[in-house]
């Protein structure tokens, strides 16, 4: 977390940092702190901070403990499709219908609406059900 805001010649620094996304100087300046924070706040081992607001800065109001798959539909390269009055990532439409995220994302890529994509079960060694449309 502090070297990705605050580390120019670490790696992620152009995604957060050179972002603008920062550490609070509660958690920058005192570990203990963030640690108190973090004890209180559901940390267990296996867990991984997550900020809610994926433009929002590390801070106690935006930050949460969650599982490495939550984490992974909270990013803000996610692919989120609308459908039937609900909004979920790529991956979780995925989970939802049954039918691979690969497959979906063909589908959109090939011009299907969204109700066809999410809805039109797979033929098995179908060409992940592409269909053309003339």
């Amino acid at each position: 977390m502090r070297s990705r805001c605050t580390d120019c010649n670490s790696l992620p620094f152009k995604d957060y940092g050179g972002r603008g996304i920062r550490v609070c100087d509660e958690w920058l300046n005192s570990y203990v702190k963030f640690s108190e924070w973090a004890k209180k706040n559901g940390y267990v081992q296996g867990l991984t901070l997550d900020r809610i607001d994926v433009n929002g800065n590390y801070e106690p109001s935006n930050c949460r403990w969650v599982s490495m798959k939550v984490q992974g539909n909270n990013k803000r390269t996610n692919r989120v499709l609308s459908f039937d009055g609900k909004s979920h990532t790529l991956t979780e439409w995925s989970e939802i219908v049954g039918i691979g995220k690969n497959t979906i994302r063909q589908r959109l890529n090939a011009g299907w609406d969204i109700k066809d994509a999410l809805t039109v079960k797979p033929v098995p060694g179908g060409n992940y059900g592409i269909k053309r449309h003339h």
